[in-house]
């Protein structure tokens, strides 16, 4: 009877995974209705405003990198290395890469672009939009991408204590077909709810809300009928530093993971 334990285990993770994504999606409903819906209408993303609704904080550091360096103002070496050409900021995202760089005028890109996704002229652009309905509440956590993520390993963990049950002496009188037909309930719990999510709130977005995915559509439409610098930023905004078709550029931002890589085993 030991497979019991393993059932109730699967019990709860999938009941709770689903019962936080359940919450999430009831949240985001509520923040959508409360929203003004005339300015969410209205307003016309910048591309600062863009990079956040795509890709949060981080994304609004690479974006200013990647135009500061299109500009030739900020040098970014294939090392890793970012190195300012002009110390005067054109505006507060500028001057927050730039400080975060340093008094010395060089450092690696990676705590550049950690330094400034946290710098206040970011927190200010969560702020407005926010404020103007186009982005998730508190930066999207606990937010519904969150809870697809949760119920997607709760899936996964369910099958684990399924065939770790499986795998047990059982007694006769247990046959494994009907185990495994308990442990299926659980997982089609889980299934079910990221079915239902799909078809409900679909596509997901751990930043945007509903109204902000749809400017972000209308943002990228316009640009890709042009082909100037503006639509290479487009692209950076919205699809992130992977859409740098520069080998130097793409080279320049690869020596982030490894610098993350080296922080956290120096943590530990």
């Amino acid at each position: 009877m030991f497979w019991v334990l393993f059932l109730l285990s699967a019990w709860a993770v999938a009941g709770l995974a689903c019962l936080r994504l359940c919450l999430a999606a009831v949240r985001a409903a509520a923040a959508a209705a409360a929203a003004p819906r005339s300015v969410a209408r209205e307003h016309a993303l910048t591309l600062y405003e863009a990079a956040f609704l795509s890709g949060g904080p981080r994304r609004v550091a690479d974006l200013t990198l990647v135009s500061m360096a299109r500009q030739r103002r900020l040098l970014l070496a294939h090392t890793g290395w970012a190195t300012v050409v002009d110390p005067c900021g054109r505006d507060d995202m500028e001057r927050s890469v730039i400080g975060a760089i340093g008094p010395e005028g060089q450092s690696r890109i990676a705590p550049v672009r950690a330094t400034a996704a946290t710098a206040d002229a970011v927190r200010g652009l969560a702020d407005r939009l926010v404020g103007a309905g186009l982005a998730v509440p508190d930066c999207g956590a606990g937010g519904v991408a969150d809870g697809v993520r949760r119920v997607r390993a709760a899936a996964a963990t369910v099958c684990a204590l399924g065939l770790a049950a499986l795998a047990l002496p059982l007694p006769a009188t247990e046959p494994r077909l009907l185990v495994a037909l308990w442990f299926a309930l659980p997982l089609a719990l889980t299934l079910g709810c990221l079915v239902i999510t799909r078809m409900e709130v679909h596509p997901y977005s751990r930043w945007a809300s509903p109204a902000g995915q749809r400017l972000i559509g209308a943002l990228v439409q316009r640009a890709d009928g042009t082909a100037d610098d503006r639509t290479f930023l487009t692209s950076v905004a919205v699809r992130g530093v992977h859409a740098i078709g520069e080998p130097d550029l793409r080279a320049a931002f690869a020596h982030r993971e490894e610098y993350a890589e080296e922080h956290r085993e120096r943590r530990v």
